[in-house]
């Protein structure tokens, strides 16, 4: 954040935190929020070299026999969730997830050598790269959520010479798939006037039920619902249309399962938005997206900033 930002530091709850002051005194923060951390194992003991583990944030027991992991020790080490061949699967197996109860990952250690490597409470990841799919389309981990921080910091570079009349709050926040305890803690030290909470969402798949979806490739989706407050929703919009930046409105009559959740109540009350990234395949290894939809989420971001104080002076 450095580069376009005043300065950035690491708060005592592990949230990344940088901030651009305006130079003008008494002016609103603008706090724009999105997480990194993701989703994982974590190591419950040790059975003839091969690891217990239990979950860590909404993990699918169905993907996790034959996946490859990152065991989280110093240094770390790579391990695989075991699995029955087909050959000796019992009829019916197929068609059944194993409970995380019954999974154990292979480290290729006997007993001694595991207790001794790994100690309880290690978290493990899943293991893998990201790589390019046809026509922009990204794929990879960990894009929940740290493709919207990516957004983040480039609406930070397009307004690095833009004056503006808010003072700029840009947030890495740590626990969301667990708690959402990093944005209450960062939201609470920043006190910040206004708040945009940046995640994903589900976009379409050929097997998706009908409900909240997106289109990849359709540019941002703009929170509309009891989180998100009016004018900051019709704000948003509105800069959307301004610029031609493609977009949808995203219903989201109760909780979010965002960050601005949590946000919104801290203190007295944060004026909220949420902003979303569509996403296909969420919280799995082969997550994929659009690089459009990212940098046109980064210049909708960029353009509510802008004025932000004056206009939402006249608003308010």
């Amino acid at each position: 954040m450095r580069p376009f930002l005043d300065e950035a530091n690491v708060d005592r709850f592990g949230n990344a935190v940088g901030v651009r002051l305006c130079g003008k005194p008494g002016v609103p923060r603008l706090l724009l929020d999105a997480h990194l951390d993701e989703i994982g194992l974590m190591v419950t003991g040790v059975e003839g070299g091969f690891l217990r583990f239990r979950t860590i944030g909404g993990v699918d027991p169905r993907m996790l026999p034959d996946r490859e992991l990152t065991v989280l020790t110093h240094p770390s080490i790579l391990g695989v969730v075991t699995c029955l061949p087909p050959h000796v699967l019992k009829p019916g197996d197929t068609k059944k997830a194993i409970p995380i109860s019954e999974l154990r990952v292979d480290i290729g250690m006997d007993q001694k050598e595991a207790e001794r490597t790994v100690p309880i409470g290690t978290p493990m990841v899943f293991r893998g790269g990201c790589f390019d799919l046809k026509n922009g389309r990204l794929c990879g981990k960990s894009m929940d959520d740290r493709s919207c921080f990516t957004i983040l910091l480039r609406t930070a570079e397009l307004l690095k010479d833009k004056p503006l009349d808010v003072d700029l709050y840009v947030m890495g926040s740590t626990r969301e798939e667990v708690s959402g305890a990093g944005a209450k803690v960062g939201t609470y030290g920043i006190h910040p006037d206004y708040c945009v909470a940046v995640d994903v969402t589900h976009a379409k798949t050929p097997d998706m039920g009908k409900g909240r979806r997106s289109n990849i490739g359709g540019g941002p989706q703009i929170g509309v619902g009891p989180n998100m407050t009016r004018w900051m929703t019709e704000r948003m919009v509105g800069k959307a249309r301004e610029l031609g930046i493609p977009y949808d409105l995203e219903v989201m009559e109760g909780h979010t399962g965002t960050n601005g959740w949590h946000m919104q109540i801290v203190r007295e009350g944060v004026a909220t938005s949420v902003v979303s990234l569509p996403l296909k395949y969420m919280h799995s290894p082969i997550e994929v997206l659009d690089l459009a939809d990212i940098e046109q989420t980064a210049q909708l971001l960029a353009a509510f900033a802008e004025h932000l104080g004056k206009e939402a002076g006249s608003i308010c």
